[in-house]
């Protein structure tokens, strides 16, 4: 048992990675570790797993030996733990030998406390893989080494050797998705059957799920983006093809993106990466190569342009943004012809029946018509009573009505094309369309060709899905994708049994702002952007990733505090000792500055609501324009009245207010406050003009 108490422990976490508690479970696993126990750690991407490692490694003696499955991240692995104080150091493949030397060196003289290493260069390491020399094995994304897993990797089939070879080492094993079936394999590839396991909430509430139909979505993502201009994210495709069309078309409409998969060079996807990473590029649009192990903490969004082939993959992914705690927004386009993709992609893989049953749950998810969270959670073995509020099902639950009419005409088209068309044309004959497969193959002249021609194409979809989902007809994927009836057909077609169906959800387009002269004479410059531009600034200069010297969170912390002083820039969350010695004096002094500003600009902003008056404008327009209430123009510019300025007030309140308004004020004796005057007339007069009454009577007497 292990001698180190938990105020040693908080102690550490608070000066060198600058929190001041433990998250669920850290400080459980934390300790197991420093038993010298091995572990499994099941936790959700921004759930702090490498606090479950990197802080034991600062007590053990020896060094951590952390495996890492990609290369290009260890960089910033290692730039992160220097920038907390914690000397590290990475080894692989695209190091020269003296750079290799240099790290065996610093592990004999034991000068570092983590080295991170990628499983195809541990034989490399023969020499110090002793315990002697290590102290600790985490292995991160350890869900690469299950066959049942999302992200099979051969190479960690390998790592079963370190147990053997370092017996009397702990080993902690880590990863934000694993079923039963993939955390029994893990255990048995790494040969600790009695590991410790912890697992986690899945539950990342700051993520707002939302599930669309494909339909335009180029252009649904375009206006997305557009409505978060300084926003990071990440699009994931199915094919590389599509990731460099997408990019080039987001490019074109001025939306700073790039491409990223595993055609690219390692130069290429290392230098787009790194652009991301330090927020040199706003979008990447890539395949699932990207994000694994990225600890970019203030993407503020993912997109999905396909289906993922099952949930752990989608769950994974989506976990990439809002590592911050902060809100953050999950997309997913689903449509029937990702569907047909990845069951072709599956088809005569070794474990097909798993990977078919995989995609189904996914489907079932896309499909859904019930809080998504649950499902999604569900999947994992965590059960919640509420539905999360936090998901677009949720937030616009899905209206049903009677579909058994529509149901009719589609079943009758699927009976009528003798179960040989795939969804596409089964919707073109019911639509009435004269293209050529139509004409070509006579179905023109079907009795049920034109009886759907009032329902537009993708509606027609959106309800055939349904039917699908619901057993009525079924894909035929190995006959064209062809749709049949089924079994339940004939109750709909025969028995007029009652279909309930929904209707589509229309995403709402962001209304096109009301063009005025007037533009905002300043840009926007609130506390956290200046925050967040000396961060860059900072950043840039060090040649690091702008969210290693602070995250989001933090920034948005010191933005509401606003602190000055030593102890209180410490009492941050994120800000560790040496964080407070090598920044703290530069944030603390533009925090100085924005506020001696502010205190300046404060005196001036009457006058420019003044300067608008004059120029015409309506005190709605100055309102949108200068980003304030009504009510605060209507503040500002009776002070101006009183101040002598030549406005107009008496035009904003008609004659019979104003003798209400002065008879009040004899019976209130004077009352300043405005409350008073609003219940004494009946709250028949709204609070701006009981203003303007009493500042016009003011300036009579």
């Amino acid at each position: 048992m292990t001698d180190i108490g938990e105020k040693e422990l908080l102690k550490k976490l608070k000066t060198n990675f600058g929190y001041d508690s433990f998250r669920s479970n850290q400080q459980a696993i934390v300790e197991n570790v420093l038993n010298k126990k091995d572990t499994l750690v099941i936790m959700p991407t921004g759930g702090g797993k490498s606090i479950c490692f990197q802080l034991p490694s600062l007590f053990i003696e020896g060094v951590t030996l952390v495996i890492s499955p990609l290369i290009a991240l260890m960089k910033d692995q290692v730039d992160s733990l220097k920038a907390n104080g914690i000397p590290a150091m990475f080894f692989n493949s695209s190091q020269s030998s003296e750079e290799q030397q240099e790290v065996f060196n610093a592990i004999a003289d034991k000068k570092i406390q983590l080295l991170y290493v990628a499983p195809e260069s541990l034989l490399l390491l023969q020499n110090v893989l002793n315990q002697s020399y290590i102290g600790c094995v985490a292995i991160d994304e350890a869900h690469c080494i299950s066959s049942w897993g999302h992200d099979f990797r051969p190479s960690y089939k390998q790592l079963a050797f370190l147990k053997k070879t370092l017996p009397e080492v702990p080993i902690i094993a880590l990863t934000a998705t694993a079923d039963k079936a993939t955390q029994e394999d893990i255990l048995e590839q790494l040969s600790i059957p009695h590991a410790t396991r912890f697992i986690s909430s899945f539950n990342r509430e700051n993520i707002t799920l939302e599930v669309r139909p494909a339909n335009e979505r180029i252009q649904q993502i375009i206006d997305y983006i557009g409505k978060r201009a300084n926003e990071a994210g990440i699009i994931y495709c199915l094919s590389r093809k599509t990731t460099e069309q997408l990019a080039a078309k987001l490019k074109q409409n001025n939306i700073d993106a790039r491409a990223y998969h595993a055609g690219l060079t390692f130069d290429e996807r290392a230098a787009t990466q790194e652009a991301f990473i330090k927020d040199n590029c706003q979008v990447v649009c890539a395949t699932v190569a990207f994000g694994m192990g990225i600890d970019k903490s203030n993407v503020r969004w993912v997109i999905h342009y396909n289906m993922p082939k099952n949930i752990e993959g989608y769950y994974q992914e989506i976990g990439r943004s809002g590592r911050d705690g902060l809100e953050s927004h999950a997309l997913l386009f689903h449509s029937y012809a990702d569907v047909i993709q990845l069951r072709k992609f599956i088809e005569g893989t070794s474990n097909q029946e798993v990977q078919e049953a995989k995609l189904d749950r996914m489907k079932q998810f896309a499909e859904a018509t019930v809080c998504r969270r649950k499902i999604l959670l569900s999947y994992f073995g965590e059960l919640i009573e509420e539905n999360c509020g936090n998901c677009d099902v949720c937030k616009n639950p899905p209206k049903f009505f009677d579909g058994t009419v529509i149901a009719q005409k589609a079943l009758s088209a699927i009976y009528r094309l003798k179960g040989k068309e795939a969804l596409g044309t089964v919707v073109d004959v019911l639509r009435g369309a004269q293209n050529a497969k139509v004409l070509d193959k006579n179905y023109n002249t079907l009795k049920t060709y034109g009886v759907g021609k009032e329902t537009s194409w993708k509606d027609w979809q959106h309800y055939i899905i349904q039917l699908i989902n619901q057993g009525y007809c079924q894909i035929a994927f190995h006959e064209n994708n062809a749709l049949q009836l089924t079994d339940f057909s004939s109750k709909v077609l025969f028995n007029n049994e009652k279909v309930q169906l929904t209707t589509p959800v229309e995403v709402k387009k962001e209304e096109k702002r009301k063009v005025t002269k007037i533009t905002k004479s300043t840009s926007k410059n609130s506390l956290f952007d200046r925050l967040r531009a000396l961060r860059y600034r900072i950043a840039t200069e060090e040649n690091i990733a702008a969210y290693l010297v602070f995250n989001d969170a933090t920034l948005r912390e010191i933005e509401k505090e606003r602190p000055q002083t030593d102890n209180e820039f410490l009492a941050i969350s994120g800000v560790g000792q040496r964080k407070l010695e090598v920044y703290g004096g530069e944030f603390m002094e533009e925090i100085k500055t924005f506020l001696k500003e502010k205190k300046k600009n404060k005196k001036d902003t009457t006058l420019e609501t003044y300067k608008l008056y004059e120029e015409g404008f309506t005190i709605e327009e100055i309102a949108e324009a200068r980003g304030l209430k009504a009510q605060t123009i209507f503040s500002h510019l009776s002070k101006l009245y009183l101040e002598g300025k030549d406005i107009a007030l008496d035009k904003f309140i008609d004659a019979n207010q104003l003798k209400l308004i002065a008879n009040a004020k004899k019976v209130l004796k004077n009352e300043t406050a405005l409350k008073p005057y609003f219940e004494f007339l009946e709250e028949k007069i709204p609070y701006e003009q009981i203003r303007i009454g009493l500042t016009i009577l003011q300036k009579k007497r």
